[in-house]
């Protein structure tokens, strides 16, 4: 994490300050716009390219600076302390974890209701689709494990951002829909030790998806991969 205070270079700060904290069915804020639309070219021209399904680790993504500089404002003092503002917690003792969506392939088990780890504190998703014309694949914030269960749902378009605090009843999960569903997720989570055993999971996952014989047990696997 970045041991500065300096001013955000590419979220726009005074739009996550004012986001509302809402707390139906728990603890969560919603900005429309925590990027501003005109970086939108160059962000997503030096994003990640993510061809599979499934999430990917941040050691195991290679993008370019302007995407780089988004990453550089996540992992800062000053948005920790946004998000801690609006939660009214101190978050200082928990590193961050981020990980990254670029697809979805459509199977149901996709987007599948969760409350989040236990070892997660706090989870903040933050889209970067150029667009997403569905119904389906919205994130949804859900009251219960039903995904139609829902109290609010949002598109995974850039700059949109949900940020909650992790509990037992903190689902969320979206409608399966095939395609370039491109959601980072950034977690602040109880210890070093967890970040690192993500970060390998995900890198042996990454792994096993460039090889075509484990990519199709993977196909056939849960999908939590």
């Amino acid at each position: 994490m970045l041991s500065n205070d300096a001013p955000l270079t590419m979220l726009d700060e005074q739009a996550i300050a004012a986001a509302e904290l809402r707390h139906d069915p728990y603890d969560f804020a919603f900005v429309e716009h925590a990027m501003p639309e005109r970086l939108k070219d160059a962000v997503l021209g030096d994003a990640p390219r993510i061809p599979d399904r499934g999430s990917y680790g941040l050691p195991d993504l290679r993008y370019g600076p302007n995407f780089g500089a988004v990453i550089d404002d996540l992992l800062s003092d000053r948005f920790r302390h946004l998000v801690e503002r609006r939660f009214d917690m101190d978050l200082s003792p928990y590193p961050p974890c981020i990980v990254m969506m670029g697809n979805t392939t459509g199977n149901y088990n996709e987007g599948y209701a969760h409350p989040d780890s236990k070892h997660k504190i706090v989870t903040v998703l933050l889209g970067f689709s150029r667009e997403w014309p569905y119904e389906r694949g919205r994130l949804r914030v859900l009251r219960s494990e039903d995904r139609n269960d829902y109290a609010f749902e949002f598109a995974p378009e850039f700059g949109r951002m949900l940020m909650f605090r992790v509990c037992d009843h903190s689902w969320h999960g979206f409608l399966p829909q095939k395609g370039q569903r491109m959601s980072l997720q950034l977690c602040y989570v109880d210890s070093d030790w967890y970040v690192k055993r993500e970060y390998l999971r995900h890198s042996v996952s990454a792994f096993a998806k460039s090889v075509p014989v484990l990519r199709k047990v993977l196909d056939w696997a849960p999908r939590k991969i």
